[in-house]
């Protein structure tokens, strides 16, 4: 009986333990077939990742370029807590105009990894904003470069609008993607949309569960907890018209074959993403850009994904008609929802080059 049991045990185990090695040696591959395509090998290229001391913590920066006298491009991610540094290989062409900086913010990624929730300290939009103007005050000391372009994406415009106004003399310009503008009412005309989508879809019993979800947390954004605001977000990016889930497998996907993330790094990025979710979540659904004011110093650019069901783009584009800014253009990405500039990097990249690079080159005097 005892062999048979011994047997039986070892057989469940190498049923079990079978998918998960596959599943490694399937990531192993892909990480190193990534990490050859995107290698930075130009004389004057830049590739690096380090930890700067940030806000009193150690933060982590990723530095990439084929040429370091490129203009720097800074990301800022959203999720609240969704490093963007997962997406790099997908911006390999973009290294070959700018010198792209990807940012794990304090309770995120790889800054959390480091320091831990509790090393982390304040986990505020303000002390976001804050902590930002130094990361870019020691991208301009280490690259010699006196300005930089911010590009903030999704929650990351939270903190890149607040910093473009607060210190416009650091940026060639400001570019918003995936743009939220006032919380409450993109959460309810979300809501309502999801809401229509999904009783479109029919009467089975996918259907009838997601109705019943939606209808428990209710329309009013302005009751929700974090558990409710995530059966909206659930529901929203499943009924997406363009890619149904599109954004939350490509994230996914992305997380897990990082050619610059271990697996230690991949379970920071998912502990991240709730903890500073939970951490922000009053702070965030009460943002409303219009209270910062809309007069920008700086050149302000809406990238926006044309179908975009999280950030919607309607509410994004009556924002922007709204701003003044030295220059300022609104470029739609076709066919697109969120994460544009990951789900459309070429397109994304076109729009760079024709209307911000060119605000980034040397000025002569007459």
């Amino acid at each position: 009986m005892l062999a048979t049991t011994v047997v039986t045990t070892a057989v469940a185990a190498g049923v079990i333990a079978a998918p998960v090695i596959a599943g490694l040696g399937y990531r192993a591959v892909r990480r190193w077939r990534t990490a050859r395509a995107t290698a930075i090998r130009t004389r004057d290229g830049i590739a690096e990742e380090r930890f700067v001391r940030v806000g009193g913590i150690d933060q982590w920066i990723g530095i990439r370029g084929e040429d370091r006298t490129n203009p720097v491009l800074l990301v800022l991610h959203g999720g609240p807590g969704s490093p963007y540094s997962v997406f790099t290989p997908l911006l390999r062409s973009w290294e070959k105009h700018f010198t792209v900086v990807q940012w794990d913010r304090r309770g995120a990624g790889k800054t959390l990894g480091r320091n831990g929730k509790a090393g982390c300290g304040e986990l505020t939009l303000d002390r976001m904003v804050d902590d930002a103007a130094e990361v870019v005050e020691h991208l301009r000391e280490h690259l010699r470069q006196d300005k930089v372009v911010l590009l903030a994406g999704s929650m990351g415009t939270l903190v890149g609008a607040q910093l473009a106004l607060r210190r416009p003399g650091l940026f060639h310009a400001y570019v918003a993607t995936d743009c939220y503008v006032d919380m409450l009412r993109n959460e309810a005309a979300g809501y309502r949309m999801t809401l229509d989508r999904v009783r479109a879809a029919g009467n089975g019993r996918g259907v009838s569960r997601a109705v019943a979800a939606l209808e428990r947390i209710g329309p009013d954004p302005s009751r929700w907890d974090v558990r409710a605001w995530g059966v909206k977000m659930q529901w929203a990016m499943r009924t997406d018209p363009v890619t149904p889930n599109g954004a939350m497998k490509l994230m996914l996907s992305r997380v897990l074959t990082s050619p610059a993330h271990t697996l230690r790094d991949v379970a920071h990025w998912f502990s991240g993403f709730a903890y500073s979710r939970d951490r922000l979540f009053d702070e965030f659904m009460a943002f409303d850009a219009r209270r910062l004011g809309s007069r920008f110093e700086v050149p302000y650019f809406l990238f926006q994904g044309d179908t975009d069901v999280v950030t919607l783009t309607g509410l994004a584009e009556e924002y922007f008609a709204e701003l003044q800014a030295p220059t300022k253009a609104l470029v739609r990405i076709r066919d697109a929802g969120h994460f544009c500039a990951f789900t459309r990097p070429e397109e994304f990249l076109r729009g760079l080059l024709s209307h911000v690079r060119p605000l980034t080159a040397p000025q002569t005097t007459p």
